[in-house]
């Protein structure tokens, strides 16, 4: 909206002087007001009626004139549209943001899932290779144990078979 004045600043200063000129005569005034009350109350008030009036003529003719109450009362009535369509908007672009925000979490958080699955399922087949590795050496040993504990045990029985057979000899 543009700025406008509705008052001429250099008429407003110049009765201003006046004003302040006129005070100290009109304080001399008030005294006399005080004296002749009822004369000077009727003239007041015909002067107040006179100035008023002035007043409002004045202001009438600036508003017909320029038809600044109008024009403002348009453009703040555009302001207002234009205000709620980039408050529409705005809300329109936060929610679509909110959207794609909760898609791209929702997104990334199935590749999390996805992603720990399968470091489970390698963690777990490490694991189970591990486990099978261990068992072959355990089995590996056992049979060397075994096959130590056989020639041991021929060992004894050869030993043993050739006393006995010496024995009978």
């Amino acid at each position: 909206m543009t700025r406008r004045t509705l008052v001429d600043e250099e008429q407003l200063l110049d009765q201003l002087d006046l004003v302040r000129l006129n005070l100290p005569i009109a304080f001399g005034e008030a005294e006399t007001i005080i004296r002749h009350k009822d004369d000077l109350l009727q003239e007041a008030e015909l002067y107040a009626q006179e100035v008023i009036e002035a007043a409002e003529q004045r202001a009438a003719e600036i508003l017909n004139d320029m038809g600044l109450l109008q024009q403002a009362k348009i453009e703040a009535d555009q302001l207002r549209q234009q205000v709620l369509l980039d408050c529409e908007a705005i809300q329109q672009a936060t929610l679509a943001e909110v959207e794609q925000i909760r898609y791209q979490a929702q997104e990334e958080l199935e590749e999390m899932r996805v992603r720990a699955m399968a470091e489970c399922e390698e963690i777990q087949n490490g694991a189970d290779d591990y486990a099978d590795q261990v068992l072959d050496n355990i089995e590996h040993k056992l049979s060397d144990m075994l096959r130590v504990i056989r020639n041991g045990r021929d060992q004894l029985d050869s030993v043993s078979a050739s006393h006995i057979h010496h024995k009978n000899g």
